[in-house]
C-alpha cells in the first residue's frame, strides 16, 4: 500500500570541497562561501524533502597519514557545519537542517546555549547528528581514547546532560507580562547541578526554552550499543544496512526494541536508510552503465583506490594491483569495518584490483541488485520498503546543484505522483513534520 515517507539527503563530503574531481566543478562554484549550499538547500525543500545532514569529522586523521585524506580532498579540508547551518535556516522556511557534532569537542553547557539559540533563530528547524567518532580525541584532550562502547556512554551523558539545561526553565517560568513588568519567574528556574563520569557542570541554562519541541537527535551507527542509544535518545535514525525485506525488518526490530526498553514508543525514531541511486533516462542507459562497470579500466580503478586510501589511511595506490593484498599494509588504526568493506568475502590470495573492481561494480535496480536505474525503477524499491514498514530513505551525495538535480530532476515527480513524497510541510518546524506520518 502507498504511503507517504520522508526524505533526506546526506550530505556525504560534509562542509568541504563539493564537486572536487568531477566535471561539474567548473560550474566555479566558491565550497567556502554560502551560496553553493543555499542553492542546494532551496533545491530540497522545493522537492518536498524533511532534512539535510552535513557530515563531519573534525580530524585529519593520524599524523602519519594526513596527506592521504587530503590529497584528493576526500577526508579533508571541512569546515564547521555548526556555522553553516544559520546560511540554509536563511535560505529555507521547512528545511530541517542536522550539523554532524561530536560530544568530545564542545562541553555540555555551552553546546546547550548554541543548540538553543540555533532552534529559535531557525524556527524549530535544528537537528544535531550525534557523532563517537573517537579518532579525533587527540585534538581535544591529552587523555586517552575512550573505547567504542566507552564513547557511548559520554555521549549519552553528555546528551541528558545538554536535555536537563533545556528543561530547567519549567512551566510557567517565561512569564513576558509587559503590565506587571515581570520577564521570567526565577522560582521556577531548577538549579542542574551535573556531576558525571566526564563532565561536571551547573545550570540553569541561560536560554530560553521551546515553544515548539527540541532540536531533533539523529544518530548513525549498527553496533549493537550504537542501535541501543538510537532507540534511547534519537529521532532519526540514519541506517546502513541491506535492502532486502529480511534485513530491513530486523533492523528496524532492533530500533523498536531498543525504543520500548527506554520507556519509548517505537514510531518516536524515524528510520531512514541511505542510498546513493543513479539515476537514468532509460533502462537501456541503465543497462549500459552496469556493463561499463563490470570492466573498469585502470583510470577507474585509482580513483576508488584514492578514495579507500583516504578512508583506510593506507596508500593504496602505490600497490601493485595484481598483486595480493597483504593486510600488514593496514596499521593497527584502522577500522576493521572498513577493511571488511574493501575485501569483502574474497580470500587472501585475491589481488588488488580484484577488490578494487568489486566496488566498481554497479547493478540494476530493476533486479534488486544495485541502485542504477530509471525514477520509475527506484520509486518502485520505495514503494517496496514502504511496505514492509520504512520510515524513509537518506539520498547521499555532494550538495552541488548537479549533483541533486540529476538526481532530483526526473524522480520528485515520479515520487509525488506515486503519494510517496510529501507536497506539503507542517508548521512547527522539524519534528513536527517529522511526526506528520
Amino acid at each position: 500500500m502507498t504511503r507517504l515517507q520522508h526524505f533526506g539527503w546526506f550530505l556525504a563530503r560534509g562542509f568541504g570541497p563539493q564537486g572536487w574531481g568531477y566535471p561539474a566543478l567548473d560550474w566555479d562554484y566558491d565550497w567556502t562561501r554560502p551560496d553553493v549550499y543555499q542553492q542546494a538547500a532551496r533545491t530540497l525543500e522545493q522537492a518536498g524533502f524533511d532534512l539535510v545532514i552535513i557530515e563531519d569529522a573534525p580530524s585529519l586523521g593520524s599524523p602519519e597519514t594526513i596527506d592521504l585524506r587530503v590529497r584528493h580532498a576526500f577526508g579533508g579540508p571541512k569546515h564547521d557545519p555548526l556555522l553553516l547551518a544559520p546560511s540554509l535556516f536563511h535560505a529555507t522556511r521547512h528545511l530541517g537542517v542536522v550539523p554532524t557534532v561530536n560530544p568530545a569537542a564542545t562541553l555540555p553547557y555551552t553546546a546547550a546555549r548554541q543548540f538553543a539559540t540555533l532552534q529559535h533563530l531557525s524556527g524549530h528547524r535544528l537537528g544535531l547528528n550525534v557523532v563517537t567518532d573517537t579518532g579525533s580525541a587527540r585534538h581535544f584532550s591529552t587523555a586517552p581514547a575512550l573505547g567504542h562502547d566507552e564513547a557511548y556512554d559520554r555521549a549519552e551523558e553528555w546528551l541528558t546532560g545538554i536535555r536537563d539545561l533545556w528543561r530547567s526553565w519549567d512551566d510557567g517560568a517565561l512569564v513576558a507580562d509587559r503590565a506587571t513588568g515581570v520577564y521570567a519567574d526565577g522560582s521556577k528556574l531548577r538549579a542542574v547541578r551535573h556531576r558525571g563520569r566526564h563532565f561536571g557542570f551547573d545550570g540553569p541554562l541561560n536560554a530560553l526554552p521551546f515553544t515548539d519541541g527540541e532540536p531533533a537527535i539523529v544518530s548513525p551507527g549498527g553496533s549493537g550499543r550504537g542501535l541501543g542509544f538510537a532507540g534511547a535518545h534519537s529521532d532519526v535514525q540514519l541506517a546502513l544496512a541491506p535492502l532486502h525485506e529480511e534485513s530491513v525488518r530486523s533492523y528496524r526490530a532492533k530500533i523498536h526494541q531498543a525504543a520500548v526498553a527506554a520507556g519509548r514508543r517505537p514510531e518516536d525514531v524515524k528510520i531512514l536508510f541511505a542510498i546513493q541511486p543513479v539515476i537514468v533516462s532509460s533502462p537501456d542507459e541503465a543497462d549500459r552503465i552496469v556493463a561499463a562497470s563490470a570492466h573498469p579500466d585502470d583510470a577507474a580503478l585509482l580513483q576508488i583506490a584514492r578514495k579507500q586510501s583516504s578512508d583506510l589511511e593506507t596508500d593504496l595506490t602505490a600497490l601493485d594491483l595484481d598483486r595480493p593484498l597483504d593486510p600488514s599494509v593496514f596499521g593497527d588504526h584502522v577500522s576493521q569495518g572498513s577493511i571488511r568493506r574493501l575485501v569483502g568475502d574474497r580470500d587472501s590470495d585475491t589481488p588488488l584490483r580484484a577488490h578494487l573492481t568489486a566496488l566498481a561494480r554497479a547493478g540494476r535496480l530493476r533486479d534488486r541488485t544495485g541502485f542504477v536505474g530509471t525514477a520509475e525503477e527506484f520509486a518502485d524499491v520505495i514503494e517496496e520498503l514502504g511496505e514492509w514498514g520504512n520510515d524513509g530513505v537518506l539520498l547521499w551525495g555532494d550538495f552541488h546543484p548537479v549533483t541533486l538535480h540529476r538526481t532530483l530532476d526526473e524522480l520528485v515527480p515520479v515520487l509525488r505522483r506515486r503519494g510517496i513524497l510529501r507536497r506539503e510541510y507542517v508548521e512547527g518546524g522539524l519534528g513536527a513534520n517529522l511526526r506528520a506520518f
